[in-house]
């Protein structure tokens, strides 16, 4: 005679596994200045933070060599955890300041996605957007999809006047599966997501602080709606989406900031 309990508890097990490997799970982190001034302890916190997903987004990597050692370093650390992760890293942005310009960074799992072409810095609004994002295509079972990493100026330099050209960008490429995501310095309220939402670009998170404050308020360690991603709704499923408070790992928020001054969002999707 067959256990209902067991075959229960199995048929459980069945279905959260087929649902695990038929989604694909991306996470954005702007980690903060991550270059040479990360040490080996925060990078590998850093690592545990991110091991659980297939495809992570990095922005705020120095635009010197330590910011391309740092990714290195932290990929070194995530293959020691069981899954084989490969990378790609952008090249400086073309900012008109200097010390404005980034690296951008992909960090994806082998065995969950394959990279598709090159990665590219987004170059037809590198004028009038100062840290341009970086794009790559990938392939998770059989479908593709396209990321567009971005770092936005900060909020008394108005994003919103780069943000406006994303709008032009899906017209750029017909062809591809876009999601944008990063630092956007701005909340997905902002009427300048409003083109894109009309496009049916979703946001996967909303009235949520990614940012840190200095110090935390009566328990409230969060300042503001910064962060987020968009994904073209027609081509892609949301199946779950968050936030990842890293902050509460540490006694002090100041401790918490040593490794970024935002929290990484998340999403897992499957593709249409």
């Amino acid at each position: 005679m067959v256990n209902s309990k067991k075959y229960f508890s199995l048929l459980i097990l069945v279905f959260n596994y087929t649902v695990f490997f038929s989604q694909v799970s991306v996470c954005s982190w702007n980690l903060m200045n991550f270059g040479k001034s990360k040490s080996d302890t925060e990078l590998a916190f850093i690592a545990t933070t991110l091991n659980d997903y297939d495809v992570v987004t990095i922005q705020e990597v120095v635009a010197g060599d330590g910011g391309s050692k740092a990714v290195y370093r932290l990929v070194s650390i995530l293959n020691n955890k069981g899954f084989k992760w490969d990378y790609a890293i952008s090249n400086p942005t073309t900012s008109a300041n200097p010390s404005s310009r980034e690296r951008y960074a992909f960090l994806w799992k082998t065995s969950k996605v394959k990279k598709i072409g090159a990665s590219w810095l987004e170059q037809n609004y590198q004028e009038e957007i100062d840290r341009e994002p970086f794009m790559s295509t990938f392939e998770f079972k059989g479908k593709q999809f396209t990321i567009a990493s971005f770092h936005a100026v900060p909020k008394k330099k108005n994003p919103e006047s780069e943000i406006k050209y994303f709008k032009l960008i899906p017209a750029l490429y017909p062809k591809l599966n876009l999601v944008f995501m990063g630092d956007f310095n701005c909340p997905q309220s902002n009427s300048v997501f409003n083109p894109l939402k009309k496009m049916g670009y979703l946001n996967v998170i909303e009235n949520q602080k990614t940012s840190l404050r200095q110090k935390c308020i009566n328990n409230d360690c969060l300042a503001s709606e910064y962060d987020n991603m968009f994904y073209y709704s027609i081509k892609i499923k949301i199946i779950q989406s968050g936030i990842i408070p890293f902050y509460k790992s540490f006694l002090t928020l100041k401790e918490a900031r040593k490794i970024s001054d935002h929290i990484p969002i998340w999403g897992s999707f499957n593709l249409k």
